[in-house]
């Protein structure tokens, strides 16, 4: 029999039901497995604990996988569970995302007790965490202030009933994943505002020398969501960007083809470039290549990789 497992993600609602999904799928696919021989361990990360300051200012996306990872490196856990989007670019060579699980809706929305109609907002106070959604939300309306807000979705959700927003935009994925759906006021379309590299998929990381695990892992894995992270993660590396960069990308699935569209911002953030790259489901890695290095050719000078 195997040892148990330890699945190890962030101790938010939203984290922890994404790691009780990780094990639910790895039962379904597995009948020798019972319940008992998974347990699912909450790991404070630095992103937690410094929930104050922009990510820019403390270290960037990854501060919500680093503990984890260290956890897994050091045997400590044998799975980690992450949202897609919070990962590097760069994935530690002894580390391997051995699942990709079949993504949820990738789109952002507005969430608000106060408004209803997002385009007619003036002076208003939006919360965003992200320079790639405050560039975005200004080229929807201009008329109102984007103010920075950190937290898990509970806290966020918080923040806007005591006041403090009159809206917020968040991850739709994770609104319906802890079924607060009732006062999304408006659901943006991929062309008004392209969502995070990954944003919707949850991604479940293994030991690159851990067979018995990476056997468990591949029966879980959506082939068609994992082609979509491939291409989006490679525009990323291609423009090697961090938490500060504001990009948006999504890629898709049709006819058998694989789109890429992918929006960046100036430096300046006065600018946004877009890109859209058909290919092979299967050149994900190229087609990302391509997206990224033609958005470097249209941005010039106003845009310096990091």
């Amino acid at each position: 029999m195997m040892k148990k497992i330890i699945i190890g993600a962030r101790g938010s609602k939203l984290s922890l039901a994404y790691a009780d999904k990780v094990k639910k799928l790895i039962l379904t696919s597995d009948s020798n497995l019972s319940s008992a021989e998974i347990e699912i361990q909450s790991i404070k990360t630095s992103g937690d604990i410094l929930h104050d300051k922009k990510l820019s200012e403390v270290g960037g996306k990854n501060l919500f996988c680093k503990e984890i990872e260290e956890s897994l490196l050091t045997k400590k856990i044998d799975i980690a569970v992450h949202s897609l989007k919070d990962m590097a670019s760069e994935e530690i060579p002894s580390l391997n995302i051995a699942a990709y699980i079949k993504r949820n809706d990738p789109r952002d929305v507005f969430v608000s007790y106060k408004h209803s109609n997002f385009k007619e907002l003036k002076d208003e106070v939006v919360g965003s965490s992200s320079r790639r959604r405050d560039l975005q939300l200004k080229l929807i309306n201009k008329n109102f202030l984007v103010k920075n807000i950190r937290g898990n979705i509970d806290t966020r959700i918080k923040k806007l009933k005591n006041g403090l927003y009159d809206g917020i935009v968040l991850a739709l994925a994770g609104i319906k994943t802890l079924r607060l759906e009732e006062n999304i006021k408006h659901i943006f379309s991929p062309e008004e505002m392209l969502p995070a590299v990954g944003q919707g998929i949850i991604a479940a990381q293994c030991r690159r020398e851990d067979e018995k695990i990476i056997k468990l892992l591949k029966k879980i894995n959506n082939e068609e969501t994992k082609q979509c992270a491939v291409a989006e993660r490679s525009l990323l590396k291609t423009l090697s960007g961090d938490c500060d960069t504001a990009v948006g990308g999504l890629a898709t699935i049709q006819n058998n083809e694989l789109i890429l569209s992918a929006q960046l911002f100036s430096d300046s953030g006065d600018q946004d470039f877009i890109h859209k790259t058909n290919g092979k489901r299967e050149d994900g890695v190229s087609i990302g290549e391509i997206t990224g290095t033609e958005l470097l050719r249209k941005a010039g000078n106003s845009f310096k990789k990091k």
